[in-house]
């Protein structure tokens, strides 16, 4: 999705509830989008939740929960997301949203667990 944040942050800017995050997307066809996601909880070092405000989505609420395990963290997601458009855009998340969300979450994945090891 060309995924590229322009919020104006570093890795040591500490989140809070009612940060604004600015994105630059590419969901299709390379075509650039603008989006925008505000941290709408935080209790640190065990979850925090972000909305979309602005972009695709009808619907963005994405949870990141941590657990500490034996050896590091165990971080889980949980997504609700709609599409708009109605019938038209179930039917596109049927055929290609959909699978292009669980790439990016793979992806995602793969990165971390080469960075931190696989459970």
């Amino acid at each position: 999705m060309s995924f590229v944040v322009t919020s104006d942050y570093t890795a040591e800017t500490k989140m809070y509830p009612g940060m604004i995050i600015t994105y630059k997307i590419s969901p299709l066809l390379g075509i650039k989008m603008d989006w925008m996601t505000e941290i709408t909880h935080v209790d640190e070092k065990k979850y925090f939740v972000d909305e979309q405000r602005f972009g695709p989505y009808a619907l963005w609420h994405h949870q990141h929960h941590f657990k500490a395990i034996d050896g590091g963290v165990h971080m889980t997601d949980l997504l609700h997301y709609a599409i708009p458009y109605g019938a038209i855009g179930r039917f596109a998340n049927t055929v290609f949203v959909k699978g292009k969300v669980e790439q990016i979450f793979d992806y995602r994945t793969k990165v971390i667990e080469e960075m931190f090891g696989k459970l």
